[in-house]
């Protein structure tokens, strides 16, 4: 009788699970093969939901896009096996390896207009010098003053001063920015001017070797003595061959310090007035070719005893030279 009754228990369980069959559509329900699936965030209970942001690169691309670019556009670095490219809109520069560890930085605008030179002369010495240049097809004139040049070794640095374009000897003189034309070089020596202030070449400066040493030497471009005085000697000059014989023997760019006594007032007056820096000045100024295309610009690094400072080591240096808003114009090592 007990078997009877478990026998009907489980016939009872196989009719109501029919039933609940039936009632679901029975054959006509659809097999689901694709698992349980979870709700979107709005069918749990609505409202918001956190989304986390997406990267600004692909997985497995090389290509890092920042902001910050001065055109509104995000500034790239392409990374690839020859170093890093970087570009600001629509340019595009190679940057370079980095040397001894160090890495080049942002790259200015500049780096490509201003170029300084791998050579500095006796490093550690008073002839230490480094060279920038502007090429003859750039696009225009760059302001360096306010730029600063840094050992990377010894985490030295300098501002570049201002200067003075037309200096005038023996009197203080105004500065302004330095300013490079397309075409133009700077020697930038790192202890003090041998006259007081930097200054741009010109068809005068020679004089100033005269009495002051110089590293590189100056050009020589003075007017000759001969030229000077068959230019500028007032009377005519064949009536006085003891002047004329006198500045043949002088030098471009000699002032007459040792005369002999048997020239007359007036050639003492013209050799007094023109064969000097500032006589020189005033006769030529308005020459066409009288503006030179250097400066020598002076940092002014002097030790206690008054001797130069080296700004860079003698051996193992990273020499970089940084525009006013930070950035890297050029690099070198040595």
């Amino acid at each position: 009788m007990g078997e009877m009754h478990d026998a009907w228990f489980f016939v009872g369980v196989f009719v109501f699970i029919f039933l609940i069959w039936v009632s679901t559509g029975g054959p006509l329900h659809p097999i689901a093969f694709t698992g349980p699936a979870l709700a979107q965030p709005e069918e749990l209970g609505g409202g918001n939901y956190i989304s986390l942001p997406r990267a600004p690169f692909a997985v497995g691309s090389r290509t890092v896009r920042l902001p910050g670019s001065s055109d509104g556009n995000p500034t790239t670095y392409t990374l690839n096996n020859s170093g890093t490219n970087y570009s600001a809109g629509q340019s595009q520069q190679q940057v370079p390896p980095p040397v001894y560890g160090i890495y080049f930085g942002t790259p200015s605008p500049y780096r490509n207009m201003v170029s300084m030179s791998s050579y500095v002369s006796s490093a550690s010495s008073t002839d230490e010098y480094i060279e920038l240049r502007v090429p003859q097809n750039a696009s225009g004139p760059v302001n360096i003053s306010r730029w600063t040049l840094e050992s990377e070794a010894t985490y030295k640095s300098e501002v570049i001063p201002r200067g003075t374009a037309l200096p005038t000897s023996g009197v203080v003189n105004a500065t302004e920015d330095i300013v490079l034309n397309p075409g133009d070089r700077a020697i930038i020596s790192t202890g003090p001017s041998p006259v007081g202030a930097s200054f741009r070449e010109n068809k005068c400066t020679g004089y100033f070797g005269t009495t002051q040493r110089f590293s590189p030497s100056l050009p020589l471009s003075c007017p000759a003595a001969s030229s000077e005085l068959l230019a500028y000697y007032g009377t005519p000059y064949i009536h006085d061959p003891a002047c004329i014989d006198y500045a043949k023997t002088v030098g471009r760019c000699q002032i007459p310090l040792t005369k002999p006594t048997n020239l007359n007032d007036t050639c003492e007056s013209f050799l007094a007035s023109k064969l000097n820096y500032n006589g020189c000045v005033a006769t030529h100024r308005s020459d066409a070719d009288f503006a030179g295309n250097t400066w020598r610009i002076y940092l002014g690094r002097v030790t206690s005893k008054g001797n130069t400072d080296p700004l860079w080591r003698t051996n193992h240096e990273v020499v970089r030279l940084i525009d006013d808003r930070g950035k890297t114009v050029a690099q070198f090592t040595y």
